[in-house]
């Protein structure tokens, strides 16, 4: 019998091995690239709620998508769209908002959906009646599709990541909607807590194959007619690094404030979009398309083009049945 001897260096064959199993010849994947071109991903794509986006962005599985944008510029405004969208989709949602409460939330749906305005003067007395058929029917559209995580205010984000984990292994909830990152770590200044999170959402989007939507603030501008970019962003520069789509938000408060002034001049802006949906990251894209949106206010709608008639999220595309 030999006796090995316990001195031996055995971390340095484990890293050889290791380099040996994942060190491969390029070619090794040209089987894998020819099926490809044979036979095309067949996987279904999800789309933005505005049809002119097809071609230049969809939402894969895998992946983490942050929204971000100025206080007041209509972050959650645009994804609470994409939601309704989304669930036209036949996708399944759950938001989890630390910053506003469940009710406000499904008043705002609520209102994308019913197209109309609840606070309009029609529906003070005698029109009421027709605006709850509406949203019962909007209730019992969501089931099966839209849970809401009820909690408010700062959260660990360990807490958040269980619950996203719960939501996708017990509900097979497919979109995960987080309102916002700075509620889920303990400060601005925490960049690595931060950049820990963020990193934990991209895998737990990765091993559960859905889809992360991250909502998160910029720094304050110098005005508010500066168009953000994503280094704009609060906190650490992993965020950005570490997320596979930068979607950032801008509303054209220059354009509100001509319209504001009411003066006798023609207006120079009013040919201008209303906001802008921006993107600065497709990882996995060929495209970072700049999307000019237009805000319908009754419905709180953003169309695609003024001309657009409003959107019936239970079709997709989003036209009005007959």
């Amino acid at each position: 019998m030999q006796i090995i001897p316990d001195d031996i260096d055995f971390d340095a064959y484990l890293r050889e091995t290791d380099a040996k199993t994942h060190v491969k010849p390029a070619s090794a994947w040209l089987a894998d690239l020819i099926d490809r071109l044979r036979n095309p991903d067949q996987t279904k794509k999800v789309f933005l709620p505005w049809d002119k986006t097809n071609r230049v962005f969809s939402f894969r599985k895998g992946e983490v998508t942050l929204w971000a944008g100025q206080n007041g510029h209509g972050k959650t405004q645009v994804v609470s769209q994409v939601v309704l969208s989304l669930m036209g989709q036949d996708e399944r949602a759950v938001i989890a908002s630390f910053e506003m409460k469940p009710q406000t939330t499904m008043q705002r749906l609520a209102r994308m959906y019913a197209g109309t305005d609840p606070f309009s003067p029609e529906y003070q007395e005698h029109g009421k009646d027709s605006l709850e058929e509406l949203y019962r029917e909007f209730g019992e559209w969501t089931d099966g599709k839209l849970w809401i995580y009820d909690q408010q205010g700062t959260v660990s984000a360990d807490r958040v990541i269980s619950m996203a984990r719960y939501c996708a292994k017990e509900h097979g909830i497919t979109h995960i909607i987080i309102d916002s990152l700075m509620k889920c770590v303990r400060g601005e200044d925490d960049y690595n807590g931060q950049k820990e999170f963020v990193d934990e959402l991209t895998a737990l989007a990765r091993d559960n194959q859905v889809h992360v939507h991250l909502i998160h603030h910029t720094r304050k501008p110098s005005n508010e007619s500066h168009i953000p970019d994503k280094y704009d962003n609060k906190g650490s520069g992993a965020i950005t690094d570490l997320v596979d789509n930068v979607m950032m938000v801008w509303r054209n408060k220059p354009k509100e404030d001509e319209k504001k002034a009411n003066s006798k001049k023609p207006p120079m802006l009013a040919a201008e979009a209303d906001a802008m949906l921006l993107c600065r990251k497709q990882r996995n894209g060929e495209d970072e398309p700049s999307i000019k949106l237009w805000f319908d206010r009754d419905s709180q709608q953003y169309k695609g083009d003024p001309s657009d008639p409003l959107m019936f999220f239970q079709n997709f595309p989003h036209r009005p049945t007959p």
